[in-house]
């Protein structure tokens, strides 16, 4: 089977020759390809060939255009920070009140130049000449943590408290936005998106129903309707929230090593879905030995036997990994 087949036999529910590995590679790509991290974040090219060179290099099923979370506001108008060994951001909140949301614009996610446009490009680099063999996932950040960027995480988080209806209109523009943004991605023929909400982790579960599933739904159901796959990848201990999470109805749901592999197995299993995870990402690769990490992996395996699930970390690889660990990681399902 292809790594593209792997996954969607996964995603299905289907038999596959083995468990597919699906990683989240942004500074271990990066770095490997010899190239600054602004480079790698600001050039759809450069960010294509690094997450190709890594799928012909090791024996990964899928790969995913993600350098950083300030792609839409960025193109919203949120002044930029590119640092040459670190992610963009933006170097203050935009909205702090109902006049700065009515200035905002409407930002076309194809225009040439924009930050949107340049993901974009990369997703139509990586379908391109990944010509079928691996699965490519575009991304987008969930419309709670675009607001947490757009308006400062701590402030956003006030304003739910004390300005509720001002919060759900900010989430409301951002929900057409994101979506705007994942169906322009879609179009380059990827096979879905991946879609980050790991804001939405820190706020309770009543929060989180009110202000987070609704609008993450909504970007779900659009893919959908497209015709294409959503991973939701929400990092923190997620615990409390698996089944509202699972409500959302993504295809692929990404497990952080702060939850207990095999709770979250009962869960998604109970909804039918499929997930990844939850290698620690610090102490099963970067500061593990091969024997370690392979002993890690083995035993996410054994737990997650005759489930929906693809082999990964919690989240994404750090950059000064060593090669050989990687190696064992992805070779885990095959070496038993």
């Amino acid at each position: 089977m292809t790594g593209r087949e792997r996954c969607l036999a996964a995603i299905r529910g289907e038999e596959a020759d083995r468990v597919p590995v699906f990683p989240l590679l942004m500074f271990f790509a990066q770095k490997r390809l010899g190239v600054s991290y602004r480079e790698f974040a600001t050039d759809g090219e450069v960010t294509a060939e690094a997450q190709l060179a890594m799928a012909a290099r090791f024996d990964i099923d899928a790969i995913t255009a993600c350098t950083d979370a300030f792609r839409l506001v960025a193109d919203l108008g949120a002044r930029m920070v590119f640092p040459e060994d670190k992610p963009p951001f933006a170097a203050e909140p935009m909205v702090r009140g109902s006049s700065d949301l009515g200035r905002l614009p409407k930002p076309d996610p194809t225009a040439r130049g924009s930050r949107m446009a340049d993901r974009c490009l990369a997703c139509a680099e990586m379908v391109r000449h990944s010509a079928g063999e691996t699965l490519v996932l575009g991304w987008v950040d969930m419309p709670f943590a675009e607001a947490c960027s757009l308006c400062g995480l701590s402030e956003f988080m006030v304003m739910l408290y004390d300005s509720p209806t001002l919060a759900h209109r900010i989430l409301g523009f951002l929900t057409e936005r994101v979506i705007e943004f994942a169906l322009a991605q879609l179009a380059t023929g990827i096979d879905g998106v991946g879609a980050g909400d790991a804001a939405a982790s820190l706020v309770s579960r009543q929060h989180y129903r009110e202000f987070a599933q609704p609008y993450e739904r909504r970007v779900v159901e659009a893919v959908h309707a497209a015709g294409k796959l959503l991973k939701l990848h929400i990092c923190g201990n997620t615990t409390a929230l698996l089944d509202d999470m699972a409500a959302v109805r993504a295809d692929l749901y990404n497990v952080d090593h702060l939850v207990d592999l095999g709770v979250a197995r009962a869960a998604y299993g109970r909804h039918g879905l499929c997930f990844k995870g939850n290698l620690d990402p610090v102490a099963d690769l970067l500061q593990a030995t091969p024997q370690r990490c392979l002993d890690r992996c083995r035993q996410c395996l054994e737990t997650t036997r005759g489930s929906r699930y693809m082999l990964s970390p919690g989240c994404e690889i750090p950059a000064d990994t060593h090669d050989e660990v990687f190696g064992v990681f992805c070779d885990a399902p095959l070496l038993g």
